[in-house]
């Protein structure tokens, strides 16, 4: 018997919602908050009718709970109204506890925390394959070590090694290739030209200009590496 009122609610929208399908305003109010009103209504009525029937005679038992519930709905709705809100806020506790890590920002923003050894440790996906990256604004493209390389499906015996390039470990000879995705965090570029080292001379990959040249804008703010896609 509890449950009639609630259901005639709940027909009475359905009616009128097929009655008035594609009305800008039903009873005052549009479609989709007619829906919500209607559904939110027949649940709060069975709520009601049940916590009477519960707490019948214990009328400051019912209260208590009923203001536990309320509370407790006050918070699902507030957590679920700040959830990107609540996402980001992870998002940079996880950045500040894992340096390298990509923390999203507003407007397609992203940052990554500078890492014990005094360098900008970025992870990032070459082809679709997660790769880590030292940030290197002296190096005018990015470079690959022959593992990476091979883990994303170049075969490197076909390289030519034949571009000196100068790292960490001293003079060594590159090949040129072209990477189809690289992708930090959200910001994603393609056909960016890049090298592959030959083997043994570079044990890091390097995120170099070819990537960073194409970004709107990239900056060092304290502990902090903040890039910027292009608008």
């Amino acid at each position: 018997m509890r449950l009639i009122v609630p259901l005639a609610i709940i027909g009475v929208a359905l009616v009128l919602l097929l009655l008035f399908s594609g009305e800008e305003t039903i009873a005052g109010m549009a479609p989709d908050q007619l829906a919500r009103f209607a559904s939110l209504s027949a649940f709060g009525i069975v709520i009601f009718g049940s916590m009477v029937a519960l707490f019948r005679g214990r009328w400051s038992q019912a209260v208590q709970a009923l203001a536990f519930w309320m509370i407790a709905l006050v918070g699902l709705v507030g957590l679920y109204s700040y959830r990107d809100d609540i996402t980001v806020f992870g998002h940079r506790i996880l950045g500040e506890l894992t340096p390298g890590r990509v923390v999203p920002g507003p407007a397609g923003e992203i940052s990554v925390v500078r890492s014990g050894s005094g360098s900008f440790d970025v992870e990032a996906e070459v082809n679709g394959r997660t790769a880590r990256f030292i940030l290197d604004t002296g190096a005018s493209v990015v470079v690959l070590t022959t593992e990476t390389a091979k883990r994303i499906g170049i075969n490197v015996d076909q390289l030519a090694f034949n571009r000196p390039v100068r790292t960490a470990n001293g003079s060594t000879m590159a090949a040129a290739i072209t990477i189809d995705t690289l992708a930090v965090g959200s910001i994603v570029e393609r056909r960016v030209p890049a090298l592959v080292a030959r083997q043994g001379s570079l044990f890091q990959n390097l995120l170099g200009m070819t990537f960073l040249e194409r970004l709107g804008s990239y900056e060092v703010r304290g502990d902090r590496l903040i890039m910027r896609p292009q608008t």
